[in-house]
């Protein structure tokens, strides 16, 4: 499979700095354009949520919908950013109804390059959780 074929291979373009700009890399890593900016990243993923779920009800069959929404939203919403990274974007929906929920990911990367951030909604009848994984192209 190609990375560089798909609905978001377009964004790609966007992500990468002009060669022109000759940036030093501690100019590239230290500026916010191109920083993994967690507070960001946090603000659209709750802003996300919150316009596909809202005070809804935990409804099974509306479930495949949400989780769908809040992925192709935010990974819109984060290509907005064109900042240097392919995005990874993960949703959980959860009902609340007494049930745990374990999970865990490891990732070997650049930690000074890249990112990830988690953020844990919920409402009345339902958690969500998303995990963002930014990696720097």
């Amino acid at each position: 499979m190609d990375i560089n074929k798909g609905p978001y291979s377009n964004h790609l373009k966007l992500w990468r700095k002009p060669a022109e700009e000759n940036c030093t890399m501690d100019e590239f890593q230290d500026s916010d354009e191109t920083a993994f900016v967690i507070e960001e990243i946090t603000t659209i993923i709750k802003d996300t949520v919150e316009a596909t779920i809202g005070s809804s009800a935990y409804i099974q069959n509306r479930i495949n919908q949400w989780t769908s929404s809040v992925v192709e939203t935010s990974l819109n919403q984060l290509s907005k950013l064109n900042k240097p990274f392919k995005y990874i974007v993960t949703c959980i929906i959860l009902q609340k109804n007494g049930a745990g929920l374990h999970t865990a990911s490891s990732c070997f990367w650049d930690s000074t390059m890249d990112g990830s951030c988690t953020v844990r909604w919920e409402n009345k009848s339902m958690y969500c959780i998303v995990t963002v994984f930014g990696l720097a192209v």
